[in-house]
């Protein structure tokens, strides 16, 4: 891992220039401070194996990587303003930079290295599917690949939620839109009805990798910071909490570096408890709200749609997520997977309801209709079963909404991402 500086003279920078990929572990979530090695940013042509990415790197490193180069502080405003607000692409696009400065950082290595679309699929329902390519900088021809999904009017999840105060009317032909954001590629929760399992997990995203994902959608659609009404839902490939140093210095790039407010911002974990504690410390300003997915209404259902059951029980879930200390009017989402026959009967609704009293937390339940995939056995509900389950809740008092599905013609549907090719 290289860093810009000797230890000894920058004790507080922990962040990180390069990111080794870590194995899935909860554990592994801190990040190594070592300044082993000096970084000259005058060298000659660097080879494409010692390629850098800038994008994914917060104001303070890009402040410390300027200042190597003996570069006044307002460089480093310039270049973070570049990189997350012009969506700067390439080093010789940053036109406030004299042509030397960039040079140098070419030759050094540094490109801008953000994640770009490569492949658009467009739903009936005007739904976009993107896969986006990581730029990784190991200097591999077949660059990674993940998806990303576009909602514009959104899919009804975020129903319910606290609004934002002061929020400008939308002017675009959409009055607002939702960004499904992957941060793995692959996945190894291995949840029985979604395709992303299939994959298996491939590697951890790194924070430019999450955060550029947003960045490249938001440029395609013109979107606005402080005038759309934008929203992230992170329920894209991947369990973010076992990729959680990385999901959350992405989340700080978004609101401190794009603008983007943590409100609008939602995290959906299978029930990792270990970073639902590690959540649970998070400062307000920097926390989005929290989902958890459990798709089953009592612990013999859920390890047999979500084996990850077995290491952590809906109990032991439900006792990490009372730790957190909630905003005013926040609440916390339980997301159900209706499963024909498996999850949608009507005594099901009402351990549900049960369940989320018991939890004694401002809560709602969004349900979601199984979106069918290749390879998975499970069948959709029927509509009376979804108005069902949906009526018996909302009987027992409890605040229930219905995704609606976005893009099941493309593959673009919750639990349906598997980097699919056709569209």
């Amino acid at each position: 891992m290289r860093r810009i500086r000797h230890a000894a003279d920058f004790t507080p920078l922990v962040r990180l220039v390069r990111h080794e990929w870590s194995k899935c572990s909860i554990l592994s979530h801190g990040m190594a401070i070592r300044f082993n090695q000096l970084v000259r940013l005058d060298a000659g042509n660097a080879p494409r194996e010692s390629l850098r990415p800038l994008f994914g790197l917060d104001a303070e490193t890009l402040s410390a990587l300027l200042a190597e180069l003996r570069e006044p502080a307002f460089r480093a405003r310039q270049l973070t303003e570049a990189l997350y607000r012009q969506h700067i692409t390439e080093l010789d696009a940053i036109s406030t930079f004299p042509s030397t400065l960039r040079r140098r950082l070419a030759g050094a290595g540094w490109q801008v290295g953000r994640p770009q679309i490569v492949q658009i699929f467009g739903s009936v329902d005007g739904t976009e599917r993107y896969l986006v390519e990581c730029q990784n900088g190991t200097g591999r021809s077949d660059h990674d690949t993940v998806e990303t999904v576009w909602m514009p009017e959104g899919d009804g999840g975020e129903d319910g939620d606290e609004a934002e105060s002061g929020e400008p009317k939308d002017t675009k032909s959409w009055s607002r839109a939702t960004i499904c954001v992957s941060s793995q590629i692959g996945c190894a929760v291995n949840c029985q009805f979604c395709l992303t399992a299939k994959l298996g997990l491939q590697r951890n995203l790194t924070p430019g990798e999450i955060a550029g994902q947003v960045v490249s959608v938001m440029e395609r659609h013109k979107v606005e910071v402080g005038r759309d009404r934008l929203n992230l839902v992170f329920m894209g490939m991947g369990e973010p909490f076992l990729n959680y140093a990385n999901f959350m210095a992405a989340v700080r790039l978004l609101v401190r570096a794009v603008g983007l407010s943590p409100r609008r911002m939602t995290v959906s974990t299978s029930g990792i408890v270990p970073g639902i504690e590690q959540f649970a410390q998070e400062p307000p300003d920097l926390r989005p709200k929290l989902a958890i997915s459990l798709n089953a209404p009592n612990d013999a259902v859920r390890t047999e749609v979500m084996p990850i059951n077995r290491k952590w029980p809906i109990q032991s879930v439900i006792d990490a997520v009372r730790r957190i200390e909630l905003r005013p009017r926040e609440r916390i989402t339980f997301e159900y997977v209706l499963l024909s026959g498996v999850t949608d009967r009507p005594e099901h609704a009402q351990q549900v309801a049960r369940l989320v009293r018991r939890t004694n937390l401002p809560a709602k339940v969004n349900l979601i209709a199984w979106n069918p995939g290749p390879g998975i056995s499970y069948s959709m509900p029927a509509p009376e079963s979804i108005e069902g389950f949906k009526a018996a809740l909302a009987a027992e008092g409890v605040p229930v909404y219905l995704r609606q599905p976005r893009g099941r013609d493309i593959y673009a549907a919750c639990g349906q991402l598997k980097r699919t090719v056709e569209g």
